[in-house]
């Protein structure tokens, strides 16, 4: 045991051990659950409003409620875990998400669809990146953004393997079958993973550094913390309107269902790439101009993917960058509460500061559908999302903390 502490990162509360199973636990976990409750749904979508009759504008919404759900359930889980530590939280969102594919799957009407993604919603809010980069934030501190890079190139990963499995299956089985087979995967490797793996002790937090020793209410009211919402929920909105939009946009521009669910996953590839490039770009820029110039490429690519029409390489090309700038933006808000107010209250803060922020990505499918249709087609639908981004971008320019840049 000694041993184990030895290894582990001083942080100013004495050193602490960091359990070898949790690092590679949570990139299998982060990939398998990020796949299968979020990528795969628009792949499947336009074969489930096809067989069910049920409008895009209803399945959308469905799927916005679960991330609506995420993004204020997000809130308590985070103060859970920063209590008690992750094990039993993320335990239970695994067997949620299972339980509501399953529900989902099964759905003979709306009603029972929407409870189905009602139950994935709190799944989401144990299981994706919020309760992974609590954990390795409060193990790895210091190092922390070191542990989060690794599970978040794992992660980035998740479209690349479940887009085109998910469309693979599809071409074979029903969607309800698809989403039954997925449901066992998803069983498989999470919820043995976060049982077993995360049984460590969980460590006491960090203090905060002095200069930021404030109450975490305080910070959450603070100028620099609600411009920073108010940047990321913007930038959150256009970013996910995006990625549940790109499917659509090649499915109108006459590729087919193979061909966007592979440029859609190919944008998973360009994530992992791009998280690769955070750790130099954190060392070279301040925080607030990092986060400025992360959101603007974001719009830069939504622009990109708006005036693209082909050839298919190019658009390629195009969704791998706009994955590139999503994996950084990823890193970005996993690190935005460390880099300015330290570690001690993270787990509460960035569940207050992601749960905007969830909630505007949870009406993306539902409002850019919409949008879409009001606008005349996706085309125009990603010029909009790309002014949103450039307005996110602006208002990133006044979040900086003093004596934290």
């Amino acid at each position: 045991m000694a041993d184990l502490h030895t290894r582990g990162a001083a942080t100013g509360a004495g050193d602490r051990s960091r359990p070898r199973a949790v690092l590679p636990a949570l990139c299998a976990t982060q990939i398998t659950s990020w796949g299968i409750l979020y990528y795969a749904f628009p792949v499947l979508n336009p074969q489930i409003t096809a067989d069910s009759g049920w409008s895009t504008g209803a399945t959308m919404a469905a799927f916005s409620l679960a991330l609506v759900v995420s993004g204020l359930t997000g809130i308590r889980v985070g103060r859970i875990i920063d209590r008690r530590g992750p094990r039993t939280v993320m335990t239970a969102g695994s067997t949620a998400g299972v339980l509501s594919l399953v529900i989902v799957a099964l759905a003979p009407n709306l009603p029972v669809f929407f409870a189905g993604w009602l139950l994935g919603g709190f799944a989401m809010a144990a299981t994706f990146y919020q309760p992974a980069f609590a954990a390795l934030t409060r193990w790895w501190a210091p190092d922390h953004v070191r542990a989060l890079t690794v599970v978040t190139l794992a992660g980035g990963l998740a479209s690349t393997v479940f887009a085109p499995l998910t469309a693979a299956l599809a071409d074979h089985l029903s969607w309800r079958e698809t989403y039954l087979v997925l449901a066992a995967i998803l069983a498989t490797v999470t919820i043995p993973a976060h049982a077993i793996a995360l049984k460590a002790p969980w460590p006491p937090a960090a203090p905060s550094p002095v200069d930021t020793a404030e109450s975490p209410s305080a910070i959450a009211r603070s100028r620099p913390f609600l411009l920073l919402t108010i940047a990321f929920t913007l930038s959150a909105f256009a970013m996910y309107a995006v990625v549940v939009t790109l499917v659509p946009l090649l499915l109108e521009r006459g590729y087919t269902t193979a061909q966007a669910a592979w440029a859609l996953g190919l944008g998973g590839a360009g994530q992992t790439l791009g998280r690769t490039l955070y750790a130099p770009l954190a060392r070279r820029t301040g925080t607030t101009a990092r986060t400025t110039t992360l959101i603007t490429l974001g719009a830069l690519t939504a622009a990109a993917l708006a005036v693209t029409p082909g050839p298919y390489s190019l658009v390629i090309a195009v969704s791998i960058a706009a994955g590139m700038v999503r994996g950084n933006l990823t890193l970005l808000q996993a690190t935005a509460i460390t880099d300015r107010w330290g570690t001690q209250h993270y787990g509460r803060l960035s569940a207050l500061l992601s749960a905007p922020a969830m909630t505007a990505s949870a009406l993306a499918p539902f409002a850019a559908a919409a949008l879409a249709s009001i606008l005349g087609g996706y085309p125009e639908l990603f010029g909009v999302l790309a002014g949103l981004a450039a307005a996110s971008a602006i208002v990133a320019t006044a979040t900086s903390v003093q004596g934290r840049e």
